[in-house]
């Protein structure tokens, strides 16, 4: 049984379906992550198990509590850190984990020792002097990490835990967070629309697009799916290239996306001069074309006929929209 339950969680605003009606567990240890690009209601979903938000619909289980009847036992179950920064800047990094541990009711000899742990594991123990407004970006994604973890929590909520961080600092916080699954022994959910992230961290990956659960496995297993290598071709003439692949036995899937068309291939170095063959024949331009390994991106793209980059881009637009007929 998972340490984390839902079942049919639904969350609406009006008419829109934020969070819509998903099912899934988290086991016990797990790094779980929650794969979707902006507005896929990765965070909605957060909230709601984190107590802050009551669903329209549906329950859920943290470490055995009903998320709505027992929201104390909850919270004492949980740590969470937010997507939007919440540290006190004017306070140091110590003043910041006792106020914290003050909060939660820690005794002061646990307080200091578990102080000193965390500093010690975020790599913060030369620092926890100095204020937090003097702190790098990752430095205060890790401060926040240890906060998060002073009540000893059974399960960690990290809602894109790297986003605006440059690649070397957000490399060092997945080390962190690697490190703190292992050593602290705690269950983490993490979002994220980081494809590198959810594929070097987690057990397991729900891939989450309008509210809905698309596709849960561990990345391995999602990648499988795609089958063989993916060759991606830059073309004018995509769905005509598609016609002319699609009569081909050897070609296992194709999809068409943003003035591009991927196609999925076993042994790709032996198959691309009869691809590029058949292009010729058919007389059709080519831009570019490369080949590689089946990634998530090509997980989310087969299960949603979309790259997240676009699904993000249309988020935005209907923003846009929403703002010029309401005047926002």
């Amino acid at each position: 049984m998972g340490i984390i339950q839902l079942k049919s969680l639904t969350k609406k605003f009006n008419s829109l379906a934020a969070v819509d009606g998903i099912s899934f567990s988290v086991e016990e240890g797990e790094i779980f992550g929650f794969l979707g690009p902006n507005g896929a209601g990765k965070t909605t979903t957060i909230s709601m198990l984190s107590t802050i938000l009551k669903p329209t619909s549906g329950t859920a289980l943290i470490n055995g509590f009903d998320m709505i009847k027992d929201k104390a036992d909850v919270r004492k179950s949980i740590g969470i850190v937010f997507q939007d920064p919440s540290l006190d800047e004017e306070l140091t990094a110590y003043e910041n984990l006792t106020f914290h541990g003050v909060m939660y009711d820690l005794k002061k000899d646990m307080r200091e020792r578990r102080i000193a742990e965390l500093l010690n594991l975020v790599g913060l123990e030369k620092r926890k002097n100095d204020f937090v407004r003097v702190f790098s970006g990752g430095m205060k994604r890790r401060l926040e990490i240890a906060r998060g973890l002073m009540h000893h929590p059974k399960i960690l909520f990290l809602d894109e835990p790297t986003l605006g961080l440059d690649p070397q600092t957000r490399a060092n916080i997945w080390d962190y967070i690697k490190k703190l699954n292992e050593n602290e022994k705690i269950t983490i959910m993490l979002t994220t629309h980081y494809m590198e992230e959810a594929d070097k961290l987690c057990d397991k990956i729900a891939i989450i697009d309008d509210g809905r659960i698309m596709a849960l496995d561990s990345p391995q297993n999602l990648k499988s799916i795609v089958g063989g290598d993916v060759v991606s071709i830059k073309s004018p003439d995509t769905k005509k290239i598609s016609n002319a692949f699609a009569k081909e036995k050897w070609v296992n899937k194709i999809k068409i996306h943003d003035g591009a068309i991927d196609v999925s291939v076993n042994k790709a170095e032996e198959m691309l001069p009869k691809l590029l063959k058949i292009t010729n024949e058919i007389k059709s331009e080519i831009i570019s074309i490369s080949v590689h390994k089946p990634t998530l991106e090509d997980v989310f793209l087969h299960f949603t006929g979309k790259t997240i980059r676009e699904e993000e881009a249309s988020a935005k637009d209907a923003m846009r929209l929403n703002r010029r007929l309401w005047g926002r």
